[in-house]
């Protein structure tokens, strides 16, 4: 797969993310401790409200250890954890989660080696309608996030390795069949952050406004006991054509030290406001709202 050109953006203005005021403490909700609770995707089942019922995937490798949690969020707080039954074969390693647009209750899992669930959620009943492999990119490559995107009538599949310290993350883009499943002219581009600066991912994850900005969490992973960090940036926009054009210098929206953010999507249709899930190994899995000041979301 060969790299796609960078276009060269100006810098997006995109004010700082802040902490939900709903949230108690540092804003963050536990989903679980320990090695098997952690959130590596996220995606909205249902909002009505100050209420938020979101699908939480979990990077689990192991026969009996949960692969899936429904969770309730009642004004910023977790209220409940329901554990959702994987049925037939388990994935192994799912590192991300996305709705499929137009299509209730679908969504779209990937796990690490870059297999594909395309599933259907009803309440906490799951059934995995189909499965795919992503396009082969590098045999380094490691994913931790896939975004769905519509332009034009066109489903668009962004998906990224996450990349290691001296090595970029890549960004791999391409046209999406849902009901095949299959990918059409792939493309690909670096990417890396400037911040965290060790033990970096330069992304743990991905997600697609409304209006085509690409956002990518970034995040440092030292080990299972950390101390972890993570920042959020706007890296660049999605174009009409599929391809991705990345911003000379992202713009950080937002820092969250002391966890490692593997999940993120956005809770309204500016993405004014975010859902963000960890992964912080030992210490478990937990949830957080972050907005911003956008009166869109008012």
């Amino acid at each position: 797969m060969k790299f796609a050109s960078l276009a060269i953006l100006p810098a997006l203005t995109i004010p700082l993310l802040l902490p939900s005021t709903a949230s108690a403490g540092d804003g963050w909700e536990s989903i679980g401790t320990g090695m098997t609770s952690g959130a590596s995707g996220v995606a909205v089942l249902d909002r009505d409200g100050d209420r938020i019922d979101a699908l939480v995937l979990r990077d689990n490798k192991k026969p009996g250890e949960n692969r899936a949690v429904r969770v309730r969020l009642d004004h910023g707080r977790v209220s409940k954890v329901d554990p959702i039954d994987w049925p037939g074969e388990l994935p192994v390693d799912l590192e991300a989660a996305e709705a499929v647009p137009g299509k209730a209750g679908e969504f779209i899992a990937l796990a690490s080696g870059g297999k594909g669930f395309h599933f259907k959620l009803n309440d906490r009943r799951l059934k995995v309608l189909g499965t795919f492999q992503v396009p082969k990119g590098d045999p380094e490559d490691n994913y931790e996030s896939f975004a769905l995107k519509k332009v034009n009538d066109r489903l668009f599949a962004v998906w990224a390795d996450r990349g290691q310290d001296a090595r970029p993350a890549t960004l791999h883009s391409a046209e999406f069949s849902v009901s095949k499943p299959a990918f059409k002219n792939p493309r690909s581009v670096p990417f890396r952050v400037a911040y965290p600066t060790t033990d970096v991912r330069h992304a743990s994850d991905v997600e697609i406004t409304s209006d085509g900005r690409v956002l990518i969490s970034a995040a440092s992973d030292p080990g299972d006991e950390g101390p972890f960090d993570s920042a959020v940036y706007a890296a660049g926009v999605l174009r009409a054509d599929g391809s991705i054009a990345l911003s000379p210098v992202p713009v950080r929206i937002g820092d969250f030290p002391g966890h490692k953010i593997e999940a993120m999507t956005c809770l309204s249709r500016s993405c004014g406001s975010l859902l963000y899930g960890t992964d912080d190994e030992a210490a478990g899995g937990s949830l957080r709202i972050a907005t911003r000041n956008d009166p869109e979301d008012q």
